[in-house]
């Protein structure tokens, strides 16, 4: 079963600085019909004004993503990490029993966009952490590239929860299949472009809750699109 979520259907958060789209429940924006899917709880779009940012805040028991479309974005965090994460970079912040951090843009003259994922950590208590790995588009291009896991296997960030996270770049004409085990959900967004999944087609900021599929074929119907697929245990 695919059940579609149109770009068009999530909460918006305009603050001037930040344009925020909500693919579930986050801040002032609730809908009990989508509080996240499965151990997926956050998938935020957001585009931040050039210096501007989210200054110093807190979180905890939480696996955060970054995943940058365009520009760079400047973090900084209590545990000491600085860094800046741009297009091909996957960061992970692991909020664990606390953490402090903030995200700016680092640019004072473009916005910088991307996609604040949180997961939930398969256990509460961790001690916090930070990790960032660059994936290149030749590794993306025309398959799904496996950037985050469990058990950071093939060089991917480790995630603490039963998650795989696979990235693709996909021209038009571009297909991949990917076959799922039994007991595993997938939620695929599309970050950029515009997709076939299966029979039905996605543009960018859609969404699809996949259950009790055998496999699911992808393919681009524009060039340049790019989706993020979250494997998970039901």
């Amino acid at each position: 079963m695919i059940t579609i979520r149109p770009a068009q259907d999530r909460g918006a958060a305009n603050f001037g600085w930040l344009d925020s789209r909500h693919t579930f429940s986050f801040g002032e924006y609730y809908d009990p019909k989508h509080m996240g899917f499965a151990d997926l709880r956050v998938i935020n779009e957001d585009k931040v004004a050039p210096g501007q940012g989210f200054s110093t805040h807190g979180h905890r028991d939480m696996e955060i993503i970054s995943y940058v479309l365009e520009g760079a974005l400047e973090h900084k965090d209590s545990i000491g990490t600085g860094s800046v994460i741009r297009p091909g970079d996957v960061q992970r912040m692991s909020a664990g029993t606390g953490i402090q951090h903030s995200e700016y843009n680092a640019s004072k003259t473009e916005p910088v966009h991307f996609l604040q994922i949180w997961i939930l950590p398969e256990q509460k208590g961790i001690k916090p952490g930070y990790e960032q790995k660059t994936f290149t588009e030749a590794e993306k291009r025309g398959k799904l590239r496996l950037v985050g896991s469990h058990d950071g296997r093939d060089d991917s960030i480790t995630i603490h929860q039963n998650v795989d996270l696979y990235a693709a770049a996909l021209q038009e004409g571009d297909t991949v299949i990917h076959p799922f085990v039994k007991g595993r959900v997938a939620w695929l967004q599309v970050a950029r472009g515009a997709v076939q999944l299966n029979d039905q087609i996605l543009t960018a900021g859609d969404g699809a809750a996949i259950t009790q599929e055998a496999q699911i074929t992808l393919e681009g119907a524009s060039n340049d699109s790019e989706v993020l697929l979250f494997d998970m245990a039901a």
